[in-house]
């Protein structure tokens, strides 16, 4: 332990140490960044005191990047949210084997008018229905009161130059997928141009952060304060899974990872759980999400 933290620290160890026989223990070696102590009176150092810590290397060329003010107000909305908040996690996967499929057959019958679905899309779209299923997730912490939202604001997280940035596809559990996928698309231009007037990303009730297209198996996001929720989305991935039906006894499917962080004032884990069942419920059955 001792030599593997003194690798750690960069530290070279000579001398005697307090453990069996003179060893050097972890308890010898000095805090990290800190130098051997000096010894009273001019008296020689403990064995302990006479590890040798190598000066710090000689500052690296570097460049000061200055600080947005869009960049300073997410710093600060994002410290304030993970220092105040009590964040706690839900992560579960989901089949997305029929979401794909029904995808693909909405896509061609759209491809004459320029629409074409995302899974993003689809899964915004189950977020403000799981909302309504479980209307807690869809709240705002006030102090003094729990908030309760009618309608479904989804805050969509879009990374651009600048920085990252939430547009709001409001009243997303009345709107029909194809209105959703088209107010997102053209959000997320505005956004990328800087073009987002404030009352097109103030707000929102529950946000949605997908980094599957970057590769990430799973994540855990940052509440959007004064919201409550804010869901995940990682990659889909293709895995076997036992089939009855097959000559081979098994099959490929389609999962995706999703993660809810909570605010644990507002939704306690159980009322957490739930919503993910009836987000996992609208997913794996695309067809309800439509009707």
């Amino acid at each position: 332990m001792a030599k593997r933290l003194a690798e750690q620290r960069n530290i070279r160890l000579q001398g005697k140490g307090s453990g069996l026989y003179g060893s050097i223990t972890s308890s010898d070696l000095p805090a990290a960044g800190a130098a051997a102590p000096a010894s009273a009176h001019g008296a020689p150092p403990s064995a302990a005191a006479s590890l040798v810590v190598p000066p710090a290397p000689s500052s690296s060329p570097y460049v000061d990047i200055p600080v947005s003010a869009m960049r300073a107000t997410i710093a600060k909305r994002l410290l304030q949210s993970k220092t105040t908040l009590p964040h706690y996690y839900l992560t579960i996967e989901v089949n997305v084997d029929k979401l794909l499929q029904e995808r693909a057959k909405f896509n061609k019958k759209l491809e004459k008018q320029g629409i074409k679905l995302s899974v993003n899309d689809f899964i915004i779209k189950a977020v403000a229905m799981a909302c309504k299923k479980v209307p807690e997730a869809n709240s705002y912490w006030m102090d003094s009161v729990i908030r309760q939202f009618t309608n479904v604001d989804v805050s969509v997280a879009v990374s651009t130059d600048k920085g990252l940035i939430t547009p709001i596809v409001f009243a997303a559990d009345q709107r029909p997928i194809t209105e959703i996928s088209q107010t997102v698309k053209a959000l997320a231009a505005k956004a990328r141009e800087g073009k987002l007037q404030p009352q097109e990303y103030q707000g929102g009730t529950i946000s949605v952060s997908n980094l599957g297209m970057f590769d990430v198996d799973q994540f855990c996001a940052i509440i959007n304060p004064p919201q409550s929720c804010i869901l995940a989305i990682g990659s889909t991935v293709e895995r076997l899974i036992p089939d009855s039906e097959s000559e081979k006894g098994f099959k490929t499917s389609s999962y995706m990872s999703v993660t809810l962080s909570c605010d644990h004032r507002v939704v306690d884990g159980a009322v957490g759980a739930k919503w993910l069942q009836a987000l996992r419920s609208h997913l794996e059955d695309p067809i309800s999400m439509i009707i």
